[in-house]
Parts: C-alpha cells; sequence; structure tokens
C-alpha cells in the first residue's frame, strides 16, 4: 500500500506569525514580580502583605467598576493593572495607612490609565501617579519607614496600618530614616551588601536588588523587556555617581550604593520599561534611559529630596513621545521629517 501523497502549501505574503499577546506578557511579569512581593513580606512582616494586597485590589476594582460605569467590559483579565497594583504597593512605606493605599490605587487607575483610554494609552506610569499623589497628599505618612526583620513583624501590625482616614496615630518606636536619607541628612553610609540584599529600612520594593534583577534577566531573555531601558539608566547613573565619588568622596556617595539604594532598582527594571510610556526606537530608549539616570543623579545629591526615581520616570514618560518623534529617521525620498 503506498504512502500518502504529501502536500505542499504555497501562498503569497505576507506570512504572518502568532505573536505573544498582552495577556501572555502580562501575566509573566506578574510571574516575575512574585519573588520581589515574597521577599518584601518576608522583610516587613503583615505590614507589607496588607499594603500590597490593598494596592492591588484597589487597583484591580477600580478598573472593574470604572469599565462597568463607562458601558465598556472590564479589563482587569489582561493583567496589566494587577502589576500596577503590585508596583505601587511596593513602592510604599510598609506602614503606611491602609485607607491612604486604597485612595491612592483608585486615583492612579482612575487619572493615568482609565482617562487616557485605558491600557495601552497611558501616558504616565499608573503606579507612580499614584504614589506621586499620596507623596504629595500624606507627605509624613509617606516617610515615615519602618525597620525590615523586626522581631514581632508576623505577629502585630503598626499602629498607623489601620489607622481611621485623617486621624493622625502616633509613630512607632520602630520608625526611623532610609539609607538614602541618612546618606543626604547625616552623611552616614549603608552597607552595599545589605543594601543589595535588602536588609535595610524603605518601601516594600527597596528589598533584594538581586531578586528585581533576576526578574529583569528573566523577561529580558524571553524578550517582554527591552534591556536597553534598565542598562542605560543603571550605567548612567554609575557613570555620574563615579564622576561625582572622585571629586569629593566626603559629600558624594559611591556607584554601589548609589546603584542598590532606594527604588532605583524596581524603577529601572519594572518601571521606567513600561512599554506605553517608554520610546520604541533604539536610540530613543538609551536616551530615555541616559535622561532618568541622570536626573536620579541630580535629585539625590542636590535636590530637596533624598530619593528622585519616582520623578526622573514621570519626566521620562513626558518626554518619551518627543524623542522618538524627533529622531524618527527621514523615509527615502521625504524632504524632512513629518510634523
Amino acid at each position: 500500500m503506498s504512502a500518502p501523497a504529501r502536500t505542499l502549501d504555497i501562498a503569497s505574503s505576507p506570512h504572518i506569525r502568532a505573536g505573544v499577546g498582552v495577556e501572555r506578557i502580562m501575566f509573566n511579569v506578574v510571574l516575575a514580580l512574585l519573588p520581589v512581593v515574597a521577599f518584601a513580606v518576608y522583610a516587613f512582616g503583615l505590614a507589607a502583605l496588607l499594603g500590597i494586597a490593598v494596592a492591588t485590589v484597589s487597583c484591580v476594582l477600580s478598573e472593574h467598576l470604572l469599565c462597568r460605569l463607562a458601558g465598556k467590559p472590564s479589563t482587569v483579565s489582561d493583567w496589566s493593572v494587577t502589576i500596577t497594583g503590585l508596583l505601587y504597593g511596593l513602592t510604599l512605606p510598609p506602614g503606611l495607612a491602609l485607607w491612604m493605599v486604597a485612595l491612592g490605587g483608585f486615583l492612579g487607575v482612575a487619572m493615568a490609565k482609565f482617562l487616557f483610554g485605558g491600557l495601552g494609552y497611558n501616558a504616565f506610569n499608573p503606579a507612580l501617579v499614584a504614589r506621586a499623589f499620596l507623596q504629595a497628599a500624606f507627605p509624613t505618612a509617606m516617610t515615615t519607614w519602618t525597620a525590615a526583620f523586626d522581631a514581632g513583624r508576623f505577629s502585630s501590625l503598626p499602629a498607623s496600618v489601620l489607622a481611621a482616614p485623617f486621624m493622625h496615630p502616633a509613630p512607632d518606636a520602630m520608625s526611623g530614616a532610609t539609607p538614602l536619607a541618612q546618606m543626604k541628612f547625616e552623611g552616614e553610609l549603608t552597607s552595599g551588601v545589605d543594601l543589595f540584599l535588602g536588609l535595610s529600612a524603605g518601601s516594600s520594593g527597596e528589598t533584594c536588588a538581586l531578586l528585581i534583577l533576576l526578574g529583569g534577566f528573566y523577561l529580558a531573555a524571553r524578550r517582554m523587556l527591552d534591556w536597553r531601558i534598565p542598562a542605560a539608566i543603571l550605567g548612567t547613573v554609575a557613570l555620574l555617581s563615579l564622576v561625582c565619588h572622585q571629586l569629593d568622596p566626603a559629600r558624594y556617595a559611591p556607584p554601589g550604593f548609589m546603584l542598590s539604594a532606594g527604588g532605583l532598582m524596581l524603577g529601572a527594571v519594572f518601571m521606567a520599561t513600561d512599554m506605553v510610556a517608554s520610546p520604541v526606537s533604539r536610540l530613543g530608549v538609551l536616551l530615555y534611559g541616559a535622561l532618568i539616570g541622570t536626573l536620579v543623579v541630580v535629585i539625590r545629591y542636590w535636590g530637596g529630596m533624598p530619593e528622585g526615581v519616582m520623578y526622573a520616570i514621570l519626566l521620562g514618560n513626558a518626554v518619551s513621545p518627543h524623542l522618538d518623534r524627533l529622531i524618527q529617521p527621514v523615509a527615502f525620498g521625504a524632504r524632512g521629517r513629518q510634523r
């Protein structure tokens, strides 16, 4: 019995291959964030767990309700708002009042994402917009920190976490300054190893830089993250801080401290790489990363606040579309760039 004849299907171009969908990309970002979230909970206990959970739930519910009120289908299944909630929760102090967390989550989703048209249209990172609102509205609460690895972190909560709205609870005895604040206002440097492993006070996301980098490598290897953006940011911070430290070691912190302290790693890997709010051209992402890195160093060294990652990324988001337009190549045969 003869074998069946094989056929060769021939078709005209274009030959379209199925790409990776939005849901799959966003789900992988969530997976990359889970070790960072787990370490934050391990370091700060129940306060971090409740803060991140409320941040995520408030963002997801806000997007679902806003979609329903607008007569649109809910978009929470694409995982993008889950990422917003996780990142937003990681940028907050572990002892922040839960009602503040929920308020910021709603406003971040409503103002920075829903009003712009939803996923794919936001000009700014919604998680950072939410944090920027809280920073302006509640500056004292946003600069009150709890110590990492406190003995009772899994059996008790800071008094501020369950505080009623617009009340001012007494600060806990374990509150203190972050390594960046100590560097800027007291001239003290925290060990680079402690910073890299997340063994110091700060926001929930100022945890193990090693886990953040591993998550970034995972996404970059799967082509779900443009590695040029964090490379440009971290490279710029390292270069500028090295130059300043060489000029005045007593005044300016060394590159190792600048790279590991604060929210730089989390911002460079998971926030500045927002596909919507970052440039698309190769030269554009390098300029975008260099701008953010420069602003981080300027604000940390000479600004009035110890940390500048949030403002640097938001300003980079604002400049991002203009970078793509300015360096847009001229089409063959055209007289100049299209306006």
